[in-house]
């Protein structure tokens, strides 16, 4: 294909926290210490599914980049968001959404295993965390542990996996729930933007055409998990603006036309470019 051109957290949770610490306090047993040793990533996989399948409403960024990557797209140097831009968001609001838009963008040079792109991501993220004064939520290795594992794609991958959820969970534990949507809708919106702009001419290549359009399943959950917080006047409005660009997508019946994938394409450039401006 063509490239483009360079251009309530809950007692659950707490329950699995506290498995670990008990786990993690038993005496070694030299003859049992191999065992222990090869249980304990089994154990954080568990949980990181736990925490998933409890907490996070959505399929993270890396499912959406990583189905781009199998079909043979190519990583696109400039279509993300720039990490210059991670000092001049004032707002919580403003601040929430481009930490979901850097957690796309990190899920996206991941995924591609390219490491100068993930670190400036990671610190781009950081920074973000750091000005809601939320940076007990960022794992304080998180940064080692990307730089260990920067050879090891897959270890990589799990690492800011495991992350995102952690986050999320952390801003509903405390109080910070509207927080955590802003988050996760800037990560839905910047995935669906690297869909549509990876490509010179995406509507000729029909796999990046389907993975757009099963994106409304996404878009449908997300409108369902923001709903409760209309109250919240920044709530409403980010779901006025995805009630539109559902209308785009409920448009299509059958097979998308080009024409309903340039409306979608255009309903998706206007929610990002009012997220990163």
């Amino acid at each position: 294909m063509k490239r483009l051109k360079a251009t309530p957290y809950s007692l659950i949770i707490l329950g699995l926290i506290l498995a670990i610490n008990i786990t993690g306090c038993k005496p070694v047993d030299k003859k049992t210490n191999k065992e222990t040793q090869t249980e304990k990533p089994l154990l954080k996989k568990a949980i990181a599914k736990e925490v998933k399948d409890v907490v996070y409403p959505l399929p993270t960024t890396f499912e959406l980049t990583s189905m781009l990557n199998r079909i043979g797209a190519d990583y696109i140097l400039g279509i993300s968001n720039s990490t210059e831009n991670a000092d001049k968001y004032f707002t919580e609001k403003a601040r929430a959404l481009n930490l979901g838009i850097y957690s796309a963008d990190l899920s996206y040079a991941s995924t591609y295993h390219r490491k100068q792109e993930t670190m400036l991501f990671l610190k781009a993220s950081k920074k973000i965390i750091d000005n809601l004064e939320i940076t007990s939520a960022f794992n304080e290795t998180l940064v080692n542990d990307v730089e260990k594992n920067l050879d090891k794609k897959e270890e990589l991958i799990k690492i800011i996996t495991n992350s995102f959820y952690e986050t999320y969970a952390f801003l509903n534990k405390n109080g910070k729930a509207n927080l955590s949507l802003f988050v996760v809708s800037g990560s839905f919106i910047e995935g669906l933007y690297i869909a549509t702009h990876i490509s010179e001419n995406t509507f000729s290549n029909a796999e990046i055409v389907k993975i757009i359009f099963d994106q409304k399943d996404s878009l449908e959950r997300l409108l369902k998990v923001l709903q409760p917080e209309a109250q919240d006047p920044n709530i409403a409005s980010l779901i006025t603006d995805f009630n539109g660009l559902k209308a785009s997508y409920d448009k299509v019946n059958g097979s998308m036309t080009k024409a309903q994938l340039e409306e979608i394409t255009a309903s998706v450039v206007k929610l990002r470019e009012a997220i990163v401006k």
